[in-house]
């Protein structure tokens, strides 16, 4: 079995993305090799996964899949986009979600469309010049407070009108077959010649 490098040391992002998988791989953490993450200086989803996975390469020596995503709210005009994970400056995902919350008190329900947005990007090796890219988006809206336990980020705060509940309240099994990951995901699956 082929082994991979996760590009991720966020355990929810990490799960979920071995879950997708299908036990493809033998998968491996980037926190085998090191616990530094690169500067994410690119300027889109994109760039920052390229970057993410390249590192992963340079350190493992193993073909590395990073995946970079965040919520893009439609009434701050795609924020907080690539800056999701870091939107409210160390507050980790409590914070992001109070700061979201704060930019959009009373904002009707109208207003408060976003999406989830997922680009996985696979690199063969460090110097590899051919990147598989996939892309998935999640559509909903933002609730006006959290609601459910489970997923991890903006989870609570991310309305799944199709199920009538937020993301967190969404059993892992059925988040697995919606999300922008898993959409991304389904991509990559297409896309691999195993």
């Amino acid at each position: 079995m082929k082994e991979l490098v996760l590009a991720s040391h966020n355990t929810g992002k990490l799960r979920e993305l071995q879950s997708l998988l299908d036990g493809r791989f033998h998968i491996r953490s980037i926190s085998e090799f090191t616990q530094t993450e690169p500067e994410e200086t690119g300027l889109s989803f994109i760039e920052n996964a390229i970057l993410k996975a390249r590192h992963a390469c340079v350190v493992s020596g193993l073909p590395a899949l990073a995946d970079d995503s965040g919520l893009a709210v439609d009434y701050l005009g795609g924020a907080p986009g690539i800056y999701s994970a870091r939107y409210s400056d160390s507050g980790g995902d409590a914070g992001n979600n109070r700061k979201l919350l704060a930019e959009l008190q009373g904002v009707p329900d109208a207003q408060r469309g976003a999406q989830f947005i997922c680009v996985l990007a696979l690199l063969q090796h460090a110097d590899d010049p051919l990147p598989i890219i996939c892309e998935g988006r999640w559509h909903g809206r933002i609730l006006h407070a959290t609601q459910g336990e489970n997923g991890f980020g903006y989870d609570p705060l991310f309305y799944v009108p199709e199920q009538h509940c937020s993301s967190a309240e969404l059993e892992s099994s059925l988040k697995n077959q919606l999300s922008h990951r898993a959409k991304a995901m389904h991509i990559l699956k297409q896309k691999l010649v195993l």
